[in-house]
């Protein structure tokens, strides 16, 4: 069977990768694709819609597909926990919404760094971020860095809250989930990770570089091929992977 994708943001960079990758596949199939004077009404007919436009934009695109009834899968950065609770909260309450799939990073290895920090995070009680981004994002922390803090801190929920101290100092980094995140925006730069985790005489730093854009290719198709058939919220990569780690799907 043949799906058919809409892409908000198909005039940006990885709106226009998704669309080559759609159009070279066999099982996907470009139903419309969207910039910022398109109608939404052009996703109406889709099996799926992939949103992958800024952080003002993607609020309103996922209430239209969850309204309409069409899965999306949203690459969009910028989304609180807060604000993927209340979609969730509204799913739940229409049994004809369509499914959320919101994907901080499409790249596999990110995806398995964020994991490894989550395992290790149980032994170390010193914990901190430092994600660096190209300076055209528009958001920090990265999703992606926001992603693995509120995991690290979920494994952390018996043993307790990293070891943050003074915290309340700017410089400190935003506290997400207890753990200082640190953002860099630099010119010249596509992604990073660092997950630097300190413990009696030790440290242990999980690294992850993004150094092109073909790193998302694989999580595209995944998450793009899975959305049809999947039903509620669904938050992360991972979840659509089989891990093989304790508390991974």
């Amino acid at each position: 069977m043949t799906i058919r994708v809409a892409v908000a943001g198909a005039t940006g960079k990885m709106g226009r990768l998704a669309i080559g990758l759609i159009e070279a596949s066999d099982d996907l199939e470009l139903h419309a694709a969207l910039d910022s004077r398109s109608s939404l009404d052009e996703m109406l007919g889709a099996d799926v819609a992939l949103d992958v436009t800024h952080p003002a934009a993607s609020a309103g695109i996922v209430e239209f597909a969850t309204g309409a009834g069409i899965p999306i899968v949203v690459g969009t950065s910028g989304w609180s926990s807060d604000r993927i609770a209340e979609i969730a909260q509204f799913v739940r309450g229409h049994e004809d919404a369509g499914a959320v799939l919101f994907i901080p990073n499409f790249s596999i290895g990110s995806v398995l760094g964020t994991a490894f920090s989550a395992l290790a995070a149980r032994f170390f009680d010193s914990i901190e971020i430092v994600e660096a981004h190209h300076s055209g994002k528009v958001d920090s922390p990265s999703g992606t860095a926001v992603r693995t803090a509120e995991l690290i801190g979920d494994a952390r929920a018996a043993v307790g809250p990293v070891s943050a101290p003074h915290a309340d100092q700017r410089a400190r980094g935003q506290l997400v989930s207890g753990v200082p995140v640190h953002s860099l925006r630099l010119s010249g730069m596509l992604a990073e990770q660092r997950v630097v985790l300190g413990g009696e005489g030790e440290t242990l730093t999980i690294a992850h570089s993004t150094v092109s854009s073909s790193a998302y290719v694989q999580g595209i198709l995944l998450a793009l091929r899975r959305a049809p058939a999947a039903s509620g919220v669904v938050v992360g990569l991972d979840a659509l992977l089989d891990l093989g780690l304790p508390g991974a799907s």
